[in-house]
C-alpha cells in the first residue's frame, strides 16, 4: 500500500531556491516600525512606569542581560580504566552526591565522544593496513 504525497522524495519544491533581494519579514516589519521607534518606546516605558507587567519586562530584558549558567570544574577521583569503566565510575560519582546529574551527564557525553573518536580512529588504522597490505 502506498501513499499518494503532494510532495515527491528527492524533488525540490522550489529548485532555484529563495529568490535574491527578498527581504526576510522581520526585516520589512522593523522598517515599518523604524519611523515610530521613538514613540513607541516612550509608550512601553509608560505602561512600565503604570504597572504594565508585560511592558515592564520588556524594558528590563533590555536593561539586564539574562544571567548565564557558568560552567565549573569538577573532580572524579581515579578516573581511569576503559571508557566503560570510566563511565561506571561517572555515575557512581553521581549517585553518590560527588557530582550533579547535569554535570555527570556532560562527562558521559564526552566519554561517548572519545568512544566515537577511537572507533574511527581504530577503523582508520584497520582500513590502511589492509590497503597496505593490498598493494
Amino acid at each position: 500500500m502506498t501513499k499518494d504525497t503532494k510532495f515527491k522524495s528527492g524533488i525540490s519544491g522550489n529548485p532555484k531556491g529563495r529568490p535574491k533581494g527578498i527581504k526576510d519579514k522581520r526585516t520589512a516589519y522593523r522598517e515599518l516600525l523604524q519611523p515610530h521607534a521613538e514613540d513607541l518606546i516612550t509608550k512601553v516605558v509608560e505602561l512600565a512606569q503604570a504597572g504594565d507587567t508585560t511592558a515592564l519586562r520588556m524594558c528590563l530584558d533590555r536593561l539586564i542581560a539574562p544571567i548565564k549558567a557558568k560552567d565549573s570544574t569538577i573532580m572524579i577521583e581515579d578516573l581511569k580504566g576503559s571508557l566503560a569503566e570510566q563511565g561506571q565510575k561517572v555515575i557512581l560519582a553521581m549517585c553518590n552526591s560527588e557530582v550533579t546529574p547535569d554535570d555527570a551527564g556532560k562527562v558521559l557525553q564526552a566519554l561517548a565522544a572519545q568512544s566515537r573518536i577511537l572507533e574511527i580512529d581504530n577503523l582508520d588504522k584497520r582500513v590502511a593496513k589492509l590497503e597496505e597490505n593490498r598493494l
